[in-house]
């Protein structure tokens, strides 16, 4: 038995409407368009044997990945010793990354992964190296010392602010037992009804730590550390800096900022396959 046939509706789609009084089309909100990709990238530099420390320390960091992915934890390569040449070789190969660290205290320390995932250039007073690992070693060492002390309970509460302050008492129970390999324990403001006066409270309740870390990828992913021990801010953003989350961690350090152990593996292969090709 043959059932009814409808012809679709005609008169919608692209097209079909009048224009506006103004004569204009109607304009949509642009969507996101580019995301970076991993591409070989040959430092164009005529390399020769006076660039053999160069190349012999790019041997170490693709053995130094491969070990960190393997859990032999972070390595880290003095640059400061290498001559202009050597540096400017250096300095080429490894190019700029998605993510970066801001390590704050005495003496500031700031980081730039390389375009091989969990390769990072350090930089700060009397300080020029590589580290290979997830993250740099200090932004473990140097999260949770506060720049802005965390007032907690006590942070006087003002007009407007409503469902925070049971929230500072989750977050800070989690944060008294925690113990490394936890799961981590996620607050997801986003799904939560709040005001803007309970986020500016909860800001001065859990203080700002030392660390910030952005990763600018599809998007942006901003990291920040609170005063409060293994308590992070981390908010996501679309390409167009619209906030999409908004959440506190009860972790060691947030998955999104680490570099994982795949991450380490492909970038072992791939300084070997430059190494290759520049030798």
């Amino acid at each position: 038995m043959v059932g009814n046939f409808h012809m679709p509706p005609t008169g919608y789609g692209p097209g079909s409407q009048p224009l506006g009084e103004d004569g204009k089309e109607l304009e949509y909100m642009p969507m996101p368009q580019d995301m970076r990709a991993y591409t070989l990238h040959i430092p164009e530099i005529e390399v020769g044997e006076t660039h053999a420390p160069a190349l012999t320390l790019l041997s170490e960091i693709a053995r130094a990945c491969e070990a960190a992915a393997k859990g032999g934890g972070s390595q880290q390569f003095d640059l400061s010793g290498l001559d202009e040449a050597n540096r400017a070789l250096i300095a080429e190969t490894m190019g700029e990354g998605e993510v970066s660290v801001r390590m704050h205290g005495i003496p500031a320390v700031a980081a730039q992964e390389s375009v091989f995932a969990g390769v990072w250039g350090l930089k700060g007073a009397g300080l020029d190296a590589v580290e290979v690992g997830p993250v740099p070693a200090m932004a473990f060492a140097r999260a949770f010392a506060p720049r802005k002390a965390a007032g907690g309970l006590a942070t006087p509460l003002k007009p407007g602010v409503v469902n925070a302050p049971p929230l500072i008492v989750e977050l800070n129970d989690k944060s008294a037992n925690f113990t490394a390999g936890d799961v981590p324990h996620v607050v997801n403001l986003t799904l939560l009804p709040h005001t803007e006066e309970d986020l500016m409270w909860l800001e001065s309740a859990m203080g700002q730590g030392s660390v910030d870390i952005l990763s600018r990828g599809y998007g942006n992913c901003r990291v920040t550390a609170t005063a409060t021990a293994h308590v992070w801010r981390v908010q996501f953003f679309n390409s167009m800096d619209v906030p999409i989350l908004d959440t506190f961690e009860v972790t060691a350090m947030p998955e999104v900022a680490l570099a994982a152990q795949e991450d380490l593996l492909d970038s072992a292969e791939r300084i070997v396959e430059v190494l290759e090709a520049l030798r």
